[in-house]
């Protein structure tokens, strides 16, 4: 019996007992390998000394200030790593505890930049379809993961949506990257301009979405001509780096790949790698001295932002991630990755789409790879994925209703930065293992 609300309540979970590099131990002595980093965090693996050193050393000065009353040293350290290493124009740091909070603080920041400008009728959020930005209940909003909003509809704020990005469903075949990009784009602008030119706050986009639509990157100069509509038009862009962000897809911004600049970032998970809960909102100047030369302040805060144990373990993993490079070995076994999974399933009848960028990669599953067609959601394939995988020793990150919320199914895979050739042929032995055996399963 347990008395912890599980995820699923009727889940008999095995009990993880040990770490050690790219894997985790259950009670029993299996060996997972962690594949997918739990949800794209831990991106060191795991008991990476270092971190756990930078926690003991902590621990042994501090563990807990409030930040109504001191900062940290650590936390300022942190700040100044950041910001080091952020994109130009980003000039300030928001710590909080993960995801969801730093997704909130920035709908919120968005919100009081432009009372703090005398614009108080904006109040308009834009974001995408098949998306997610979290499950509180403001990040729930702007979010477009219809499974996660649907019971919960009547307690969130209005919120705006158009397509995703999502060339594999929705390029026409006569149409270039290019094209495809620009009318992706264009339905932010139609979009701000239903809603009346001087009425949108901000426009909310994972910069590679990850839970709901698997590793999906932006194609050709998409996120510039949406960088470009914001501009035109006054709105805030946001870009949600949560998942894809901190190293993820083989640059620490995922943005940078894409030469655009946010005004607000939200990062989080590969940030700390799992060692704490930590997350953080990356603003621009511009909204930070609109705050400083008007009311002050910042509207909003938390019991734990700005944890010293939180900042040293955030700071040691980026401080590891630099000092041995291992940036380099992201874009290298993430070229591998995709490579070996393109190889395993190239003539695959029930995989439609490897993609992704870094070691961020997705797999899509569909029941006629000609038509594309989606096999039935009753199956729940992902979830018998899921099983099959966890069976061979391969944790991966399975979802339903990649398409529409509803039908699809895919694997997302996001490995520690850490992993090795050898380990990647594991990955790949066992997830094409497991995909067969669950598909038998459903015939």
């Amino acid at each position: 019996m347990t008395h912890i609300l599980h995820r699923a309540i009727h889940a008999n979970l095995p009990v993880a007992t040990r770490c050690a590099g790219i894997e985790i131990f259950d009670a029993d002595g299996k060996g997972y390998i962690d594949a997918s980093g739990g949800a794209a965090v831990s991106c060191l693996g795991h008991a990476h000394p270092r971190v756990i050193d930078a926690l003991h050393r902590q621990l042994d000065e501090m563990a807990y200030a409030h930040t109504g009353f001191f900062t940290s040293e650590v936390a300022e350290k942190l700040a100044d790593r950041l910001i080091e290493d952020a994109p130009e124009g980003l000039s300030h740091v928001y710590l909080v505890s993960g995801g969801s909070e730093a997704v909130e603080a920035a709908l919120k920041m968005a919100r009081q930049y432009f009372v703090e400008k005398g614009e108080p009728q904006r109040r308009h959020i834009i974001a995408r379809r098949q998306s997610y930005h979290g499950n509180t209940l403001g990040a729930l909003a702007a979010g477009g993961n219809e499974w996660r909003r649907a019971q919960f509809r009547p307690l969130l704020i209005e919120t705006h949506h158009i397509g995703p990005c999502y060339a594999y469903r929705h390029q026409r075949l006569d149409e270039s990257d290019e094209t495809y990009a620009a009318r992706a784009a264009q339905e932010l602008e139609d979009k701000i301009r239903e809603l009346g030119r001087d009425q949108v706050i901000a426009f909310v986009a994972e910069t590679v979405v990850g839970a709901t639509a698997g590793a999906l990157a932006p194609v050709a100069d998409y996120l510039k001509r949406i960088r470009e509509i914001c501009d035109k038009y006054g709105v805030l862009l946001i870009l949600d780096e949560v998942m894809c962000g901190m190293g993820r897809t083989g640059t620490l911004h995922a943005c940078e790949q894409d030469d655009v600049v946010p005004d607000l970032m939200t990062i989080a998970k590969g940030l700390g790698g799992g060692y704490q809960p930590v997350g953080a909102v990356l603003l621009s100047e511009k909204i930070f001295e609109a705050f400083a030369s008007g009311s002050g302040f910042f509207q909003h805060g938390h019991t734990y932002m700005g944890h010293p144990m939180a900042a040293a373990a955030a700071l040691a993993v980026q401080n590891v991630i630099r000092d041995e490079s291992l940036l380099k070995n992201v874009v290298a076994m993430g070229e591998y990755l995709q490579t070996s999974l393109a190889e395993r399933f190239a003539n695959h009848f029930h995989v439609g789409d490897v993609r992704g960028r870094g070691l961020f990669r997705g797999v899509e599953l569909v029941k006629d790879r000609d038509t594309k067609a989606p096999f039935l959601p009753g199956l729940k394939l992902n979830a018998r994925i899921k099983k099959e995988a966890m069976a061979r020793g391969l944790l991966i990150y399975p979802m339903g209703g990649t398409i529409d919320g509803q039908n699809g199914d895919h694997v997302l895979l996001a490995p520690p930065f850490i992993v090795r050739s050898r380990d990647v042929d594991t990955i790949v032995e066992r997830l094409g293992d497991a995909v067969d055996a669950a598909i038998a399963s459903t015939k």
